[in-house]
């Protein structure tokens, strides 16, 4: 049994609250990671992604450099214990339809993160469970276009409305 201790990453670094959007953005940008804990010690407190920042920051017309983490941060964020078997970690990933997990001890305090990368490189288990997870993680892989907003345009790359096509290939 491989269990999440022997797979996650360690030493992951975290922000605070009060920490600015535009800085957790750089932070990712350093890292080429896509989401950093938010803990208050080593408590945490959520999760923020570069979706977050996106949808719950840019999106609403936020200030970046004055926003905190606290203002566009995930809550209630689903987490692994160090001991959990990675088969289990696999499910609640793929129910879930996560990526990437936070790791704590038994103390609630976080020790890690396991990522699907970190599953496929370092777990010597089935990869047709990992990739069997991953589309259940990706599914539906299509856009929801239920709520559109004024940013709204021709999906795929199409003409707008009343334009024609651009027509595609080398000239002459």
């Amino acid at each position: 049994m491989t269990t999440a201790t022997e797979v996650m990453t360690r030493g992951v670094r975290t922000m605070t609250p009060s920490d600015t959007v535009a800085l957790a953005a750089q932070t990712m940008d350093e890292l080429n990671v896509g989401a950093i804990p938010v803990c208050d010690g080593d408590r945490l407190l959520g999760m923020v992604t570069d979706r977050d920042i996106v949808v719950r920051g840019v999106a609403q017309g936020l200030d970046g450099k004055s926003t905190p983490l606290s203002s566009v941060m995930s809550t209630g964020v689903r987490t692994v214990r160090e001991d959990d078997d990675v088969n289990d970690v696999l499910s609640k990933m793929a129910s879930s339809q996560i990526r990437r997990l936070p790791v704590i001890d038994d103390n609630n305090r976080l020790v890690g993160i396991i990522s699907l990368g970190d599953l496929a490189t370092k777990d010597p288990g089935d990869e047709a469970d990992i990739g069997q997870s991953l589309g259940t993680i990706s599914s539906p892989s299509e856009p929801d276009r239920a709520g559109q907003s004024q940013a709204s345009g021709a999906a795929g790359g199409g003409s707008a409305p009343g334009k024609p096509a651009r027509k595609s290939g080398k000239k002459g």
